[in-house]
């Protein structure tokens, strides 16, 4: 497939104002993608598309704009306010429509935003159809004949019917009663559903970053700064905190005595958790997955894949093995046997369900894994420099894994977004891994 000039691995984002994020191109983007999904739908009178978003004071232009662009295309347009992304996906395939439409920047700063698609089977939007869209945005903006334009109403019960879904994801034969839960959902789009969703389970819940004015998603809260979270669970002796990023997607946790897990050691809760119920023949993560799940999934006898970095290529490293669980060390967990993407409040409620059934702590279902010491230096490269073929580069690399051997691994990869190379050594032992990093950092980047 052709380079993409709009889309990246999470939709289109940008700051606002800019040359995307801004009102024109967002109402281009919401007639081209109309004009792609007419197509593609044509036994439909009017294909309906769902558009959620989150807190940011730019949603409301953005969202719109989109809305123009849909219905000059033919395409009626079904408004679901403020909404996590997973929530988009959920309503997306339940009310049987032809795509939904995210408008988010993630873990973002309120000055960025994003949008994004989903596919009538509340996944990413496959990239032929992304390209579809792009060809389209180059041909003139038009409009149907007024008989035929879409028309927009808001769904007044989106909120209710995604609390709804989140706790059929818990188990029946179970309940939250008795455990004290701090939840922050990053001044975002889970702050009127995810204190609720636990709530209703029986948990006694503390909400935090739950109190949004436009600007202030994930500032200083929220799965990106945990620290306000941990404060809280100490404060008020609380059992467990849960950290959400702005659109929902994302989670870390947080134990009664302030210990943070992330993705790797949260995904590990759960599988084992899945393994007492049945068999688990797989697991996917990143490139980033630490060292010390991959030895352990060799340990439980469970395959494991390591897919390139973004919940988009874990999905798709997950449906072409036929396995279910997945996920990045950034929070980003997908279960596949609860729900078609990442969700934050679903994966919480996973793991949750892994503590009550064990009786055991957060501490001791992660305490098999032993996560390895990461290390992380981003160096200068020069624009065009093929580093990849650079032979002391080359060289480093295989001594210093010659020195890990099985005890750790080394990793190189280009920024994608700025002239620097990422050079990271993972090894049991602190030392081991600094080892490694200065023998890489010894190599003269600018000597090809």
């Amino acid at each position: 497939m052709s380079k993409r000039k709009y889309f990246g691995t999470d939709g289109i984002r940008g700051e606002v104002g800019g040359s995307t994020i801004n009102a024109e191109f967002a109402l281009r983007l919401g007639y081209a993608a109309g004009r792609v999904l007419v197509k593609h739908f044509p036994g439909r009178e009017h294909p309906a598309v769902v558009i959620g978003k989150d807190t940011r004071i730019s949603g409301y232009m953005l969202e719109s704009a989109l809305e123009a662009g849909f219905s000059a295309a033919g395409v009626d347009v079904l408004l679901a306010g403020p909404l996590p992304t997973p929530a988009v996906a959920h309503l997306t395939r339940a009310l049987r429509l032809v795509a939904g439409v995210v408008i988010s920047a993630s873990h973002n700063p309120y000055h960025d935003n994003g949008i994004k698609f989903f596919s009538g089977q509340g996944m990413k939007l496959p990239d032929d159809i992304e390209a579809e869209i792009e060809a389209e945005l180059d041909q003139p903006l038009g409009c149907v004949r007024s008989e035929l334009l879409g028309r927009a109403r808001r769904i007044d019960d989106a909120a209710g019917r995604y609390i709804e879904f989140c706790k059929s994801t818990f188990p029946n034969a179970l309940d939250l009663l008795g455990l004290s839960v701090v939840v922050d959902a990053a001044h975002g789009a889970a702050y009127h559903i995810a204190p609720h969703v636990f709530r209703e389970l029986g948990a006694d819940v503390t909400a935090i970053g739950c109190e949004p004015d436009g600007f202030n998603i994930n500032e200083g809260v929220g799965a990106m700064h945990p620290e306000r979270l941990i404060d809280e669970v100490r404060k008020r002796g609380a059992d467990v905190g849960i950290a959400l990023d702005g659109d929902a997607d994302r989670l870390q946790m947080v134990d009664a005595s302030g210990r943070l897990y992330n993705g790797d050691e949260l995904l590990y809760a759960i599988v084992c958790d899945r393994m007492t119920q049945g068999p688990v023949p797989g697991v996917v993560g990143t490139l980033m997955t630490n060292f010390g799940f991959e030895k352990q999934m060799r340990v439980l006898g469970v395959d494991f894949h390591r897919a390139n970095v973004g919940d988009r290529y874990v999905l798709e490293s997950l449906l072409s093995k036929g396995w279910q669980f997945g996920g990045e060390s950034s929070g980003h967990l997908l279960c596949l046997d609860r729900h078609t993407t990442g969700d934050g409040i679903v994966a919480a409620l996973q793991v949750l369900t892994a503590m009550i059934r064990s009786g055991r702590s957060l501490e001791a279902l992660v305490s098999d894994l032993k996560m390895f010491p990461q290390i992380m230096v981003n160096v200068p490269l020069v624009p065009g420099t093929d580093w990849k073929a650079h032979r002391g580069l080359k060289q480093a690399t295989q001594e210093v894994q010659s020195l890990l051997g099985d005890r750790g691994r080394v990793l190189i990869r280009a920024s994608g977004t700025e002239p620097k190379l990422r050079l990271m050594v993972e090894a049991e032992e602190q030392s081991l891994a600094e080892q490694g990093i200065d023998h890489l950092l010894a190599v003269d980047l600018t000597n090809v």
